[in-house]
């Protein structure tokens, strides 16, 4: 047997094609060392029976040493080729996940960037990915990236990023906004577009659709709190549509303080719930007819498990210590009600508005539009489904995925990986969220407590107008790799398994750390924090206001003080968010930017606004002193005459 020969029949440290073998990774040198060698061991000439056994002794010791050889090429060759993240079983990840922290084996590459507001996503059994991307006022009506909503991704370097991505459908100037939902049934893609669900047929050839797309449904609401229309396919071609609440808590005057709820709620015929159509049909237009569940206020993330059951999310409503603050303090207000997941079936009733979820008393109780008195009436609420499992308030689910991949360990297996967006009404306290989070199954029921499998999307500003990603959206390659995406940055990940241990438990993510000094992070913080209006009294205080007086309202508004909850819909930099303006521009939507027309916006609220999706309660739901309102006012004043305009 020739030295080459050994060699082929010795176990390779990695199958035919493996990193060596496709990357032709040996060096010219290291070729030559192994042609001599293999020379010397088959050279011409007889030998004697002791020279023939030394021959043959020298070859096997040949083949095992040319068999390390190779696999310390392979080895470094790996450390060479970006397409692999780490060897199988290995404890670290190559590089830093793309700023995110995971469960312990997993790991993860930036698979396409700055793709726009980027909402659900979904992947065909070639690998390709499609995603759906948003516009409007939910993003100040920005300028999406050039060409159509809908993106097309493929991966055709087995790298973890996407280096082929192609933008198809409508545009802005076809007067579009985008949207939120996109699957795949059949050799169809499925998409929400406006007031409608359109499809389209998947290439032969390429990675986007080139035929015009054909409407399934029409007709779907586009007012108020919640327009957008999430869904997904069964494999038996039901196509379920989430259609959220037009308002928060279904008062004659959104979101305003001591309203009651209107009784009855008719907003329920055609909003709160959950709508099923055929997704083999043409032409359907939206009707109550229908709704195949109710009383559910924004169900974003919908899925299926391996038995065939239909589970959906729930965004608990919001405001409830801001709007009545007789029965729930601020702080109580930052922690009710709960998100929730729940099971979906025929008829289901979850109870908004008349009901919300009271994670500590583990119970529905009655709304205080409805009559509730702070958590102990329950009423009707009895007679409504409660959640299979239950979340920190106001986290925001905006995607759900039933797992069953095969890639993770099999603990993961029909369990739930939720995509938490991110909070806005907890403030004063910390927002939370702005992860994903696993929920284990079993048997319909929760089988433990979450854990947190992704954090570290925010980075060093957990808030909604600073947060530098927001998970919006998720989907399982045929690979069993885990796809996240986010609608700030515009940014998609690709999670693998490489922990090597497929009977692993289920582990929590480790908390992120905020960037340090020293860094190469955009996000880099100085040692003292950053505080964007520390200087703002300096200089910049309205007439017969006082320096004093401005840093009185800064920490108001930060929530320092008095209660305030300015910084929940306005950021902490005034910078706005999708829930409210701008107050640094110098642009005022109401009054013409007087101390006099700023106070008088903030003692009356804002019940209609003009350009953003949160309505303003009366001091901004705080309970603030007159004192309170004149400091806050003169600080508004401040942050928005910063430079001239």
């Amino acid at each position: 047997m020739s030295a080459m020969a050994a060699i082929d029949k010795h176990p390779r440290p990695w199958p035919r094609g493996g990193p060596w073998h496709a990357s032709g990774a040996m060096s010219g040198d290291e070729r030559l060392q192994v042609a001599a060698i293999a020379g010397a061991v088959n050279g011409a000439g007889k030998m004697n029976p002791r020279a023939r056994c030394a021959r043959e002794w020298l070859a096997n010791a040949v083949a095992i040493f040319l068999s390390g050889l190779l696999l310390t090429i392979g080895v470094r060759s790996q450390a060479q080729v970006t397409n692999e993240a780490l060897t199988a079983g290995s404890a670290a990840c190559a590089g830093d996940n793309g700023a995110i922290t995971l469960s312990p084996g997993f790991c993860a590459t930036v698979f396409a960037d700055k793709l726009g507001h980027a909402r659900h996503l979904v992947v065909a059994a070639n690998g390709v990915v499609y995603a759906n991307t948003w516009s409007g006022r939910y993003y100040h009506d920005d300028t999406p990236p050039p060409g159509g909503f809908l993106i097309a991704l493929q991966d055709t370097k087995g790298d973890g990023r996407a280096d082929k991505i192609v933008r198809f459908g409508p545009t802005k100037a076809d007067g579009n906004a985008g949207g939120t939902g996109v699957r795949i049934y059949k050799s169809y893609l499925y998409a929400e577009t406006n007031d409608r669900i359109v499809r389209y047929e998947l290439p032969a050839n390429g990675i986007e659709p080139t035929a015009a797309p054909q409407t399934v449904v029409s007709g779907l609401p586009l007012t108020g709190d919640h327009p957008m229309h999430p869904f997904a396919i069964d494999p038996q071609g039901n196509l379920y549509v989430d259609l959220g609440s037009a308002t928060n808590s279904c008062q004659s005057q959104n979101r305003m303080p001591n309203v009651p709820g209107n009784n009855p709620c008719t907003e329920l015929e055609t909003r709160a719930g959950t709508w099923r159509y055929d997704a083999n049909k043409l032409d359907q237009h939206f009707s109550p007819s229908e709704r195949f569940v109710t009383g559910l206020r924004n169900g974003e993330g919908i899925s299926f498990d391996s038995a065939g059951g239909i589970w959906a999310t729930q965004h608990g409503r919001d405001q409830l210590g801001q709007n009545w603050p007789k029965f729930y303090t601020l702080k109580q207000n930052a922690n009710l009600p709960a998100e929730e997941l729940l099971q979906l079936r025929k008829g289901s009733d979850f109870g908004w508005p008349e009901c919300y979820y009271d994670d500590a008393q583990k119970k529905l109780v009655l709304a205080p539009e409805y009559g509730g008195d702070g958590g102990k009436a329950v009423g009707v609420c009895s007679q409504k489904e409660a959640p299979v499992a239950a979340f920190p308030a106001h986290w925001a689910p905006n995607d759900m995925l039933i797992y069953e991949g095969s890639q993770f360990p099999s603990a993961y297996k029909d369990g739930a990986f939720i995509a938490f967006h991110g909070s806005w009404n907890r403030a004063p306290e910390p927002q939370g969220g702005y992860n994903v989070v696993f929920q284990p199954l079993a048997d319909g029921k929760a089988s433990g407590p979450f854990v947190v499998f992704a954090d570290g999307f925010a980075g060093a500003f957990k808030e909604p107008g600073r947060a530098a990603h927001r998970p919006t959206g998720l989907a399982v390659a045929p690979d069993g790799a885990l796809y996240i995406a986010d609608d700030q940055g515009g940014r998609i990940w690709r999670v693998s398994y490489l922990g090597g241990n497929k009977s692993a438990g289920i582990a929590a993510a480790a908390p992120s750390p905020l960037p340090t000094q020293g860094t190469t992070t955009a996000n880099v913080l100085p040692p003292e924090g950053i505080h964007p209006h520390a200087g703002a009294g300096s200089g910049l205080t309205p007439p017969g206001a006082s320096p004093d007086q401005v840093a009185l309202g800064e920490r108001i508004f930060h929530g320092e003080a008095a209660g305030g909850t300015c910084a929940g819909c306005h950021g902490t930099d005034g910078k706005g968010t999708a829930m409210g303006s701008d107050l640094t521009s110098g642009k005022w939507l109401w009054g013409n930017g007087s101390v006099r027309a700023i106070t008088q916006t903030i003692s009356q609220g804002v019940a209609k606004p003009k350009a953003h999706t949160g309505v303003m309660p009366p001091m901004g739901g705080a309970q603030l002193s007159q004192a309170d309102l004149a400091a806050v006012a003169d600080f508004v004043w401040a942050i928005g005459h910063q430079k001239p305009h």
